[in-house]
């Protein structure tokens, strides 16, 4: 059995980006067309997309009108992204380098997945948000990321497993009011959490 190399998001998705710019497929199929429906009218929105990777919901935001702010940890990935309109910032989601109330909308998809701690981020996408912004965070239902080939042998992210009710109890707690929460499901087995907040 070769041995797996476990990453931080950083070095993970450096060394994976061209095997996840593949996949944006696989990833729709978490949400079923949920995500962008829950956020209205976005056009002229400024909107932050935290944990964006290959800019798969950017490049729709920015259809929709909205001006969007692509951010990841990971450069390579970012480098995906090819849309002109999109901006594009290299950073860390617990230490968001924007002034307070920059953003209408924060969206987070696959990312939470890679964070111990909620609150860091939760408490980060609050100050980034203007009174009255949308907050759409996805939770999937991920013990342990797959393993991926990449030149450097195999490699998984790290990983952490989050219940839904300890999302909700998170967002709660920073005095995000939750407007809508929704499970995507697999049989009687839930595969992703969608959960719009708002400040």
């Amino acid at each position: 059995m070769p041995k797996i190399k476990i990453l931080d998001s950083k070095e993970g998705y450096n060394l994976t980006a061209d095997y996840y710019n593949k996949k944006s497929k696989y990833w729709d199929s978490f949400e079923k067309d949920r995500v962008l429906s829950l956020l209205g009218d976005l056009s002229g929105k400024a909107v932050l997309d935290a944990g964006a990777g290959a800019g798969r919901l950017s490049l729709r935001l920015a259809e929709k009108g909205a001006e969007v702010t692509a951010l990841d940890v990971a450069e390579e990935i970012l480098k995906k992204i090819k849309n002109v309109k999109i901006k594009k910032a290299i950073g860390d989601v617990e230490n968001l380098d924007f002034p307070d109330e920059s953003f209408d909308i924060v969206i987070a998809t696959f990312l939470i997945v890679h964070l111990k701690d909620l609150k860091i981020f939760f408490d980060e996408a609050y100050r980034v948000l203007r009174p009255g912004g949308l907050f759409l965070v996805t939770n999937i239902n991920q013990r342990k990321a797959p393993a991926v080939k990449t030149k450097e042998g195999l490699v998984e992210i790290d990983s952490y497993y989050h219940k839904p009710e300890k999302v909700i109890e998170e967002l709660e707690n920073l005095a995000f009011g939750i407007e809508k929460e929704e499970f995507v499901r697999e049989g009687e087995t839930w595969v992703n959490q969608i959960v719009l907040a708002s400040k």
